[in-house]
């Protein structure tokens, strides 16, 4: 994995107006709450910056330095991957001292898109700890309203640096999209959503297993593209502070790299 390569509108107000986001007060609220930023028993002062909107301390709820930047992000997630192919994991950041820090605020300094698949949990594909990551994870890294939410929050509230699409090998929710696209039968429930939203990506050029590869790449393109172009996210990477990037980590050789 290289280090570097590099929502919708406001309310409208009762006078028609459209406005441009939460007020001040309700914006505080919301970082403390999805934060805990506020003390069990400790009043909230509406008017108060919280601890998540404040610039991290040095080293706050970290043992190293948190990366500022998307090249310093993407290095200490390759570094991370390297420590977990190798069985040299560190475990980082679940002492005692860093999980009472993490009372008061959260620096995380990536967002993981990833899939469901109970085999590739973000922290522990990259050796990671507590507060290092904002993890969102849908069956294929389908994007819907709330993932698009979560995303947004991590990089405009918390100032994070890198989003990383994480697709994955032998990915169950494409193989069945690309089957279901085959066969045209229609599957159970809200899984028939979930191929209809990767049903776009899958890749036609090629057959039987090939496909599935291939279309697991291509969705993950097709994702981070969509991610890339998000208005508010796309402002971020033009101004310098954010990276959207794919990637994909292989099963059998625990390896994550990237996908361009």
């Amino acid at each position: 994995m290289n280090s570097d390569r590099s929502v919708g509108h406001g309310p409208t107000t009762p006078a028609g107006r459209r406005s441009t986001g939460p007020a001040p007060a309700r914006r505080a609220l919301l970082r403390a709450g999805l934060t805990g930023a506020a003390a069990v028993g400790a009043g909230v002062s509406l008017g108060a910056v919280p601890a998540s909107a404040a610039p991290a301390p040095a080293g706050a709820g970290r043992t190293r330095p948190r990366p500022a930047t998307p090249g310093e992000a993407l290095r200490e997630l390759a570094a991370g991957n390297r420590r977990w192919r190798t069985y040299r994991e560190q475990h980082p950041d679940e002492s005692p001292a860093v999980r009472q820090s993490l009372t008061t605020g959260q620096h995380p300094f990536a967002v993981v898109l990833g899939c469901v698949d109970s085999r590739v949990p973000p922290e522990l594909v990259f050796d990671q700890g507590l507060g290092d990551l904002l993890t969102v994870r849908s069956a294929g890294e389908v994007l819907d309203e709330a993932v698009l939410g979560s995303i947004a929050y991590g990089v405009l509230e918390l100032g994070i640096p890198l989003v990383m699409v994480l697709g994955h090998q032998s990915c169950g929710a494409v193989r069945a999209a690309v089957a279901a696209d085959e066969s045209g039968e229609h599957l159970p429930a809200h899984i028939q959503y979930l191929a209809d939203q990767i049903a776009p990506a899958i890749d036609r050029s090629v057959t039987g297993d090939a496909r599935v590869d291939a279309t697991i790449d291509a969705n993950v393109r097709a994702v981070r593209a969509r991610l890339a172009a998000e208005p508010d996210l796309a402002a971020q990477v033009a101004a310098g502070r954010l990276a959207v990037v794919g990637a994909r980590y292989e099963l059998t050789s625990q390896r994550v790299h990237r996908v361009t």
